[in-house]
């Protein structure tokens, strides 16, 4: 049974990428904003951008949470980033006139607001606030993506997984009686795309962690019990209460089903 969820201040030296765009935003310039586009509905696993397709509009997320996902010659596809209500995806190929980077899906039902690349650009030359609001979560993301990648080069899997899964319990974290629930609807595939691993290992490392009693898994559901046996792999020191996302975007249990509902880094 949830409890409740506690709030604390970001842990790594004022790095706010976790905080959307949207809700950097003033009230009469987010509203105007929004007033741009449409409303569009996404259905559970819907396709809203694709990766290397033309880049025709950008998407504010209002409700629900997507998956930002980029996929390799090889067929490997890793996963980038959580996004969430407030957040914005496909700003970067609408500024760079690139094809999009990344494939972004909805995790469970999606509402958003599409506005077409011209308005956006044109309300951008028009509204410096909003334009360095965007400069500003485009440098969060920059540095929280250098963080993932000195991670992963500093890091074994094991290590990498743990802290995953301190992030998550911190940024998508539900108090409950039983310890901290992860709200995030994330397959082991998609677990493992986001540490560089194989399904497999995800499946050997919550059974590890299982025998240490430091989580608690089953079907739709994936408990942290001890954070600080998570924290003692990783060897470094995250803050893990629950709920620490301001407005926000980083998964089964030990079968095939989801964890529930409930951000990683990318720019589609």
């Amino acid at each position: 049974m949830t409890t409740g969820t506690v709030a604390h201040p970001s842990d790594d030296g004022g790095l706010d990428d976790r905080v959307p765009f949207l809700a950097r935003l003033e009230a009469d310039d987010r509203s105007a904003l929004l007033g741009l586009g449409r409303t569009l509905d996404f259905a559970q696993r819907i396709i809203l951008l694709h990766q290397h397709e033309p880049s025709a509009h950008v998407l504010f997320l209002v409700t629900g949470w997507t998956k930002v996902t980029a996929s390799a010659a090889n067929g490997y596809e890793a996963l980038l980033a959580l996004r969430g209500p407030g957040d914005i995806v496909g700003e970067s190929a609408v500024l760079t006139g690139r094809p999009r980077s990344a494939t972004v899906t909805a995790l469970e039902p999606v509402r958003a607001v599409a506005v077409e690349h011209e308005r956006f650009r044109d309300f951008l030359s028009r509204s410096p606030d909003v334009s360095f609001a965007l400069l500003g979560l485009t440098a969060d993301r920059t540095r929280a993506a250098d963080r993932r990648r000195l991670e992963f080069a500093s890091m074994s899997v094991r290590q990498r997984f743990a802290v995953l899964l301190l992030d998550l319990a911190r940024t998508h974290g539900r108090r409950t009686a039983e310890g901290i629930e992860l709200a995030v609807p994330l397959s082991k595939q998609e677990l493992a795309g986001s540490v560089g691993a194989s399904r497999e290992m995800v499946q050997r490392l919550l059974r590890e962690l299982r025998d240490k009693q430091a989580v608690s898994t089953g079907r739709r559901t994936l408990l942290i019990l001890r954070p600080d046996i998570l924290r003692r792999i990783a060897a470094t020191e995250f803050p893990v209460e629950a709920g620490s996302r301001p407005l926000r975007s980083l998964g089964r249990g030990e079968g095939e089903g989801q964890l529930p509902r409930g951000g990683a880094d990318g720019a589609a």
